[in-house]
């Protein structure tokens, strides 16, 4: 009789894990992935779109002419990075988003002025 009692046990632990797994690759099958073709004047490219936190922005960029940095509100308005800024520098660059405002800038001279720099709102 023990026997069976286990069995039973060990088959809903099994389903259990099996829901668990299949919860797990549906959240990571619904996030979406955006090419952004980081040049100058891309500040209005989120604007018709929708965005949600685990989906992936892709940059596309020559690296020796642009970065992405990630920036706070204050960054992203005052065009600046802090010191503790987390910086992509490959020119292919994936960066998932988190829940709310993602902002990112160039931080070469100039570039961030001359609008390479986005705000994404992710829900």
């Amino acid at each position: 009789m023990a026997k069976g009692r286990g069995s039973a046990r060990s088959g809903v632990a099994a389903a259990l894990v099996a829901l668990l797994c299949l919860l797990v690759h549906s959240e990571i099958a619904s996030a979406a992935t955006y090419t952004v073709g980081w040049m100058f004047n891309v500040v209005h490219w989120p604007d018709d779109k929708s965005f949600s936190a685990g989906d992936v922005l892709v940059f596309n960029y020559n690296p020796t002419s642009h970065n992405v940095v990630v920036v706070d509100s204050g960054g992203y308005n005052g065009c600046t990075a802090s010191s503790g800024a987390q910086v992509y520098q490959t020119g292919n660059d994936q960066i998932t988003l988190t829940k709310g405002q993602n902002y990112f800038i160039c931080s070469f001279e100039g570039h961030c002025e001359n609008g390479m720099k986005i705000a994404v709102n992710a829900a």
